[in-house]
């Protein structure tokens, strides 16, 4: 039984009770991408930075999630983040508790301000419902940057890139921690679906709880036609950070 996610609530599908993705996974976020090497990201965005905006000075975080990439953003940065998860944001503010951190939605924020640097990173358009939802926020995106800024978007896989069906593992085990994560992977029209099952045990207990994440499946002409749309001249780089791609997108 299928199931639509509206900010914090959750449904029932069946006799399980689902949750909005990151709702209960955010306290273990970090300890479940802890293959993720955020300061070797960073530099390589530091590099793009340099080639496509010299001397740039002020940078936001769109979907900055628990922090990780600002943490090391600030030091070249004046930098703030955003994210419309409350749960993520708490983690990042105990991360970094001298930056402002938003809470916000990407396709509509507004800060009443300008910055040299905007990221949007680890594939977040991919919460997008739909081309018009890309559109909106390439715009929001146009607002917050200064004429010559750069925005630096890693997108989520395309209708040709992913591949449904498969099941998929995750495990953390560190001392008082224990994951497993299981999901099986499908497609529903342009939107990829994953379950997450998630078996957490820590001091105290064993924990079991589901997560949906569904992310939408832009094509690579969707994404080139919103930027340019919005006024950005736009490169795309295939392999990215994470082999899913970057665009590098230079305001007007």
């Amino acid at each position: 039984m299928g199931s639509v996610w509206h900010g914090r609530a959750r449904v029932r599908a069946g006799e399980r009770m689902l949750w909005t993705v990151y709702t209960h996974s955010a306290r273990f976020y970090d300890a479940i991408y802890a293959f993720k090497n955020y300061r070797a990201e960073v530099e390589e965005m530091l590099q793009k930075i340099d080639a496509h905006r010299p001397g740039a000075r002020s940078l936001l975080d769109v979907a900055c999630g628990t922090g990780k990439h600002l943490e090391h953003f600030k030091a070249r940065f004046d930098a703030q983040g955003l994210d419309l998860s409350e749960e993520l944001l708490a983690v990042a503010r105990e991360r970094n508790p001298e930056l402002a951190l938003h809470r916000g939605d990407m396709r509509s924020f507004e800060l009443g301000e300008r910055f040299d640097v905007l990221t949007c990173l680890f594939s977040a358009t991919g919460h997008l419902a739909s081309v018009d939802e890309l559109r909106c926020t390439a715009r929001t995106f146009a607002r917050h940057l200064h004429p010559g800024g750069l925005a630096l978007i890693e997108p989520w896989f395309t209708p040709e890139q992913w591949r449904p069906g498969g099941p998929h593992s995750l495990f953390v085990d560190e001392p008082g921690l224990k994951i497993a994560r299981f999901n099986l992977s499908e497609v529903r029209g342009r939107v990829s679906v994953m379950e997450m099952h998630y078996l957490v045990g820590m001091p105290g207990g064993v924990h079991h709880f589901v997560e949906r994440l569904e992310a939408y499946l832009f094509t690579h002409q969707e994404y080139l036609s919103a930027f340019e749309e919005a006024g950005f001249t736009v490169e795309y780089q295939p392999e990215g950070t994470v082999g899913r791609g970057l665009y590098l997108a230079l305001s007007g």
